[in-house]
């Protein structure tokens, strides 16, 4: 009966994830958001204005910065002057249905979005890059590139526009939106959607969770270039969702094997010691499809 229901759980993941974070990766420190600590209570009543004086010449800068055209982006590598409503966006990694989600420009991705099934429409009048070809993306006049920290040629994409790159799987998937947010400047609009996601997540876990059983647990299992491979809460496939977000059990055996690398390769002889209840098939969209 479990594997009856596989559908039903593919279906949950596609509805939730088609345009979110994607997934696939995750990056982007998150230690600076916190940099402006409030004061202590003891810490004095000038000290409280001379803070609340630098927070309104902080803030006024920041307006007057945004209105003039740019913001300041504090990335992995420092603050960045990045445009305030960028219009021509290259994306160097698997971050375009963030921006897409945000409703930003893009006019240049990687070969892996343009291919994605779920971007078709989208970007069908958009132009396939690579951070190979730096001639390219300079014909594109973009005023915003994204990518992942081991970017090809980055300080000539520096010269080209301001370029933030971000490190894979650095920060969770909806941390990983909210920073692409924020790089944006839409901050507030990502974290409606990942309130809203978190809320839909959890509801459909519960669903599920009615069908099969609270503690049977789920395996997510890929087969690529003749190798089997089950894949742990965090490397895409919809684990993230599955795991992380509505809370399925994951296998024991799943979760020892793949801490470390967050996949693992796995024989045929073997398989059954990953597959508790419900396994989870990775496979193309199209495809998916054609199953169903």
């Amino acid at each position: 009966m479990n594997r009856l229901l596989i559908p039903v759980v593919l279906l949950f993941v596609l509805a939730l994830s088609a345009c979110g974070s994607s997934g696939d990766k995750n990056n982007a420190s998150n230690a600076n958001t916190n940099a402006a600590a409030n004061t202590t209570a003891n810490a004095g009543g000038d000290a409280a204005a001379n803070d609340n004086a630098e927070a309104t010449n902080d803030a006024a800068a920041t307006n007057a910065s945004a209105e003039s055209g740019t913001i300041t982006y504090q990335s992995e590598a420092g603050p960045v002057e990045v445009p305030a409503n960028p219009q021509r966006v290259v994306v160097l990694a698997g971050f375009t249905g963030d921006i897409i989600k945000l409703g930003v420009p893009i006019n240049g991705v990687d070969s892996w979005s343009k291919t994605n099934p779920n971007f078709q429409d989208k970007l069908k009048d958009v132009a396939e890059v690579s951070d190979e070809n730096v001639e390219k993306i300079l014909e594109l006049k973009p005023d915003l590139i994204i990518g992942m920290d081991n970017v090809k040629n980055l300080d000539k994409l520096r010269q080209i526009a301001p370029t933030v790159v971000y490190t894979y799987n650095k920060v969770d998937y909806l941390t990983q939106y909210l920073e692409i947010g924020k790089l944006l400047n839409k901050e507030k609009e990502a974290q409606t959607w990942i309130d809203d996601f978190k809320a839909r997540a959890a509801k459909a876990g519960e669903e599920i969770k009615a069908k099969i059983g609270a503690d049977k647990t789920v395996s997510v299992i890929e087969s690529y270039d003749k190798q089997l491979y089950v894949y742990g809460d965090a490397w895409g496939r919809g684990t993230e969702i599955l795991y992380q977000a509505m809370g399925l059990p994951m296998p024991a055996k799943v979760k020892e094997m793949t801490k470390k690398d967050g996949y693992y390769a796995l024989s045929t002889e073997v398989l059954p010691d990953f597959i508790e209840e419900s396994p989870l098939w990775s496979i193309p969209l199209p495809n998916l499809k054609r199953e169903m």
